[in-house]
């Protein structure tokens, strides 16, 4: 279980006292769960996953992964624990697929060690879960959008880690990989029990993906709770000065949500 307690944390600044990215946010993710972070743009969603993966420190509060508080492990140790997916990956380099996935094992590699056998085959492993392992010998700048969001995924879960952490995991892709990226995302979750937080401005990818969702304004907690109770019209309109229909669709099998207009 992933615990975050009370985090504050300020971008240093000219300012005498700046102003806080995040304030006093607590929330708990639970093994083999899905949840999502929702706020408008300058909330802190993005903040707050550098913290959880320690790329960030907070002068206050606590991350813990089952009890044991991120800054005793080593930088290996965590990433044996949680994988980042981030919303772009560019490479200087002409990387092949399976160099970008054997990346993810280097956590589990020694000092000047080269990556194996086992290594190998963990990497086609999470080729063919991501459906990419025909692109194994393809350079990685050659493929689209999606292509390559799903290769990140691959070298993620070669990670071996516990908890994937993703930042817009679905951005600037066309309508029919978003489609593909949830999907994938779903049967992950459900095929390898796979932990997940992810970060969106996609309230339906949310409500499809999502078991419970943290919702985040200025840097603060306003609501969180299962999706269905928490993705409701009111917190829509409390998180973005949007009016929105909320309903189940029976067909896709979880809310949507339609923007209406500013609320007033």
């Amino acid at each position: 279980m992933l615990e975050v307690t009370d985090i504050t944390f300020a971008y240093s600044t000219l300012r005498a006292v700046p102003q806080r990215v995040l304030d006093d946010v607590s929330l708990q993710v639970q093994r083999g769960s899905v949840v999502g972070l929702l706020g408008p743009n300058g909330s802190g969603k993005t903040t707050l996953l550098k913290i959880i993966a320690g790329v960030l420190k907070a002068p206050s509060g606590r991350v813990a992964i089952d009890g044991q508080a991120i800054e005793q492990l080593t930088r290996r140790d965590l990433a044996r624990r949680l994988a980042v997916v981030p919303q772009e990956t560019q490479t200087t380099f002409d990387f092949t697929v399976m160099d970008m996935v054997l990346m993810g094992r280097y956590p589990h590699l020694g000092a000047f060690q080269l990556e194996g056998a086992s290594d190998q085959a963990i990497a086609r492993d999470a080729l063919a879960a991501t459906g990419t392992a025909a692109f194994e010998a393809r350079p990685f700048a050659t493929l689209s959008g999606g292509e390559m969001q799903r290769i990140v995924i691959a070298s993620a879960l070669a990670q071996a880690s516990d908890m994937l952490l993703l930042d817009e995991p679905t951005a600037a892709l066309d309508l029919g990989y978003q489609f593909e990226i949830t999907a994938l995302l779903r049967r992950l979750n459900r095929e390898r029990g796979t932990t997940m937080i992810v970060s969106t401005h996609d309230l339906n990818l949310a409500a499809a993906l999502c078991e419970r969702v943290v919702l985040l304004k200025q840097g603060r907690v306003i609501a969180h709770g299962t999706t269905e109770e928490t993705l409701t019209a009111a917190n829509i309109r409390l998180l973005y000065d949007i009016d929105a229909d909320v309903q189940y669709h029976p067909r896709a099998g979880h809310l949507t949500v339609v923007p209406v207009g500013r609320s007033r």
